[in-house]
């Protein structure tokens, strides 16, 4: 029997940037949801609301690719292979069994085995990274350059995971070597010019997708923005059942967003300025 396959919602534009979404889900399918201690827990670590943050994008012309599929169920930024993206620190897997706070999220022996952990890769996360390399195609017929981009967000203090309050924006380009040095730059300079704290390639470097695809030297230049939620969330100082997560904040979230419009402005630019260099063959029929 064929396993059905999920798809991510792709949301086609024409300008020469993507923006993936991978954390923003909540959906956990009722037979693995029974193995969980329980569904707070389960959906503690999404990237709460980042689909909403970014809603603007489209209408700039950017393609969206969001998967609905909580990152418990199985994380799509994750290294498929199991290989750690950051050696030596803590993080979480491909088929996370905790908590970014380390908590278990499995009834004990409930945890996915191997077969289930392959099940769930044909049927996430092979799909959503299909869409991404099916976006990077089109778009690369008509722009020579493309930039990828990874939206997510994290609460702003989680002590296993770093140490502090994580600043308001969280540039990765794995050390510079996902993207060209010009659209660092670029997104750079307008976090400085903001009001809102950063830092590039600190904690945060860029996670499996940006460095899976983050080829500048073939055109394609992925770029990582791990943003503090307090910038569109009023997040609480300790977290519970009782208040995570908070709802989208409309009023709190205008100033940040408009920041990340001038980062994506920015992201096309780069692009665009590339291509009027380095115009795309035109393939003949």
């Amino acid at each position: 029997m064929t396993m059905q396959r999920e798809e991510p919602i792709v949301t086609r534009g024409e300008a020469p940037l993507i923006v993936s979404v991978p954390h923003a889900g909540a959906r956990i399918p009722e037979e693995i949801e029974a193995t969980l201690h329980s569904q707070w827990l389960a959906r503690k670590d999404a990237d709460w609301w980042v689909d909403r943050l970014y809603d603007f994008a489209p209408q700039m012309g950017a393609t969206m690719i969001v998967t609905p599929i909580s990152r418990t169920v199985i994380d799509v930024n994750r290294d498929p292979s199991g290989k750690s993206l950051y050696p030596g620190q803590a993080t979480t897997g491909l088929c996370p069994t905790t908590t970014f706070d380390g908590e278990p999220l499995y009834q004990r022996g409930q945890e996915p085995d191997i077969t289930q952990v392959v099940s769930r890769r044909v049927r996430y996360f092979d799909p959503y990274h299909r869409a991404i390399g099916d976006e990077l195609a089109r778009l690369e017929m008509s722009h020579r350059n493309v930039v990828l981009f990874e939206a997510h967000s994290i609460r702003s203090k989680i002590p296993r995971l770093f140490d502090g309050e994580l600043p308001n924006f969280n540039i990765g380009t794995n050390n510079g070597a996902t993207c060209d040095a010009r659209l660092q730059n670029a997104v750079e300079d307008i976090c400085d010019a903001s009001r809102f704290s950063h830092v590039v390639n600190g904690r945060f470097k860029g996670g499996w997708t940006t460095r899976h695809y983050g080829h500048p030297e073939m055109g394609v230049h992925a770029i990582q923005l791990e943003l503090a939620c307090r910038g569109y969330m009023d997040e609480p100082p300790k977290v519970s059942p009782k208040n995570w997560p908070p709802a989208y904040n409309p009023v709190r979230a205008v100033a940040l967003r408009d920041v990340l419009k001038h980062i994506l402005e920015a992201c096309i630019g780069f692009a665009e300025e590339r291509n009027a260099q380095q115009p795309a063959t035109v393939q003949q029929s």
